[in-house]
């Protein structure tokens, strides 16, 4: 018989999913991580797995000792009384209050607390495994956890279970470099701590595990535990379940040739369909609400008309699997319809735009391309260094995301300076 490992990675407990629609509002707590562990406990016992470790950021923060407690009790007491383990480690938002959990909830393993290795068997009929954890000590750890440590590794499969902050140098999560991850001697690192997972495949699976449920906008695409499938004394297989309740998704619809703002309505529905159908429907549970930032694309003069005209909406489709889709977010990038060319022989404002823009079109590294990025990283630069953005983690300024933020900003200006122009006449 195969060992079924569940990984779960950061599930905040506690927390509740922002950026929702007013209608979704009073059901905020069906879309959260509360919900999420239901549904991973449910899946658990009816695809009969082994056991289930949590990669820490189990708990939300200290305060939410009680309410975690009421959804960690009613999910392990139902995982243990079906002979399913459950192993965990703490993290930097619950290095506190998960060891106390822990302490009352009889069957959750709490591993290497303190900040200390530990290890333990995961077992079933023939088939076992060691897993290694190390747990948050405190909230901020600015030492790897591998530094000077020694894993003596037992026959058979060994896994680390870790909340770090994976190819850093410096920082208060517990800095850990690939190389030490690598050279740890294990066949495997469920980490935890980014809430984007990383793809994780078999026969060595190392990487994020990612949040259990998208937040908010900030956490698009799939979310949900990974199952491990050990047998023959191999991981032989990694498979995301994707159970997540509440899931963030961007699109772009391009609306060229519509000839009213209201066209803009039949190409979304149609991009939702596809979506629906190709990543959402197909889930193994399938999200009760997904949440839309959509860019409308191509050449047309109605881009602001219809994104306004959608910004109005709020649960606009529902889907084959009674998905609710919501628009968070609309943006404009279309082009105007008259020809960039022709506006950039203008001596005004817009023209200058124009002109900057039709130099997005070239290769990079081009001699002109470039110098209008470095323009623009250097004033990005001066913003960063501003006292009112300390503590915001500043953007990585390489030529892609410079291009791509002059075309989201840009278009729509030109745009409105087009309109005003016209006007004006």
């Amino acid at each position: 018989m195969p060992l079924k490992i569940l990984a779960v990675g950061d599930m905040h407990l506690g927390r509740r999913p922002s950026r929702l629609p007013e209608e979704l509002n009073e059901e905020s707590e069906s879309l959260g991580p509360s919900k999420a562990w239901e549904i991973i406990v449910s899946t658990a016992l009816s695809e009969k797995v082994n056991a289930v470790v949590m990669a820490g950021d189990v708990v939300n923060k200290d305060d939410d000792f009680f309410e975690a407690y009421r959804d960690l009790e009613k999910g392990v007491s139902k995982l243990t009384s079906a002979g399913i383990q459950v192993v965990g480690v703490a993290g930097n938002h619950d290095a506190k209050v998960l060891p106390r959990l822990a302490a009352a909830l009889p069957g959750f393993k709490l591993l290497g607390e303190g900040g200390e290795w530990e290890n333990v068997q995961l077992k079933n009929e023939g088939q076992s495994a060691t897993l290694w954890g190390w747990s948050f000590p405190r909230r901020a750890v600015e030492k790897s956890p591998l530094a000077g440590a020694s894993l003596d590794t037992k026959p058979g499969i060994n896994l680390g279970l870790l909340h770090c902050d994976r190819g850093q140098t410096t920082s208060l999560y517990a800095p850990v470099s690939k190389e030490e991850l690598d050279n740890a001697g294990l066949d495997g690192w469920l980490l935890g701590h980014i809430h984007k997972p990383d793809k994780l495949e078999a026969p060595n699976p190392s990487g994020y595990l990612g949040s259990i449920t998208g937040m908010d906008p900030g956490e698009p695409g799939p979310h949900g535990p990974w199952l491990l499938t050990i047998e023959t004394g191999r991981i032989e297989s990694v498979e995301q379940w994707v159970l997540a309740p509440l899931r963030w998704e961007s699109i772009d619809v391009d609306i060229e040739g519509i000839e009213e703002p209201e066209d803009a309505e039949t190409r979304v529905l149609n991009c939702l369909r596809d979506l629906d159908a190709e990543r959402v429907a197909t889930s193994k549970e399938p999200p009760s609400a997904l949440g839309l930032r959509i860019t409308f694309t191509g050449r047309s003069q109605f881009g602001s008309a219809a994104a306004a005209l959608l910004d109005s909406e709020k649960i606009i489709f529902t889907g084959e699997k009674s998905t609710d889709f919501f628009v968070e977010r609309v943006t404009s990038l279309t082009r105007p319809e008259i020809d960039l060319e022709e506006i950039a022989k203008q001596n005004d404002p817009s023209g200058l735009l124009s002109k900057h823009l039709l130099l997005l079109d070239l290769p990079i590294g081009d001699p002109s391309l470039e110098t209008l990025l470095e323009k623009t990283r250097d004033k990005l630069q001066t913003r960063n260094k501003d006292r009112h953005w300390d503590g915001v983690k500043p953007e990585i300024l390489d030529d892609e995301f410079l291009v791509d933020l002059i075309r989201r900003t840009g278009f729509p200006l030109l745009e409105k300076m087009l309109a005003q122009k016209e006007e004006k006449a």
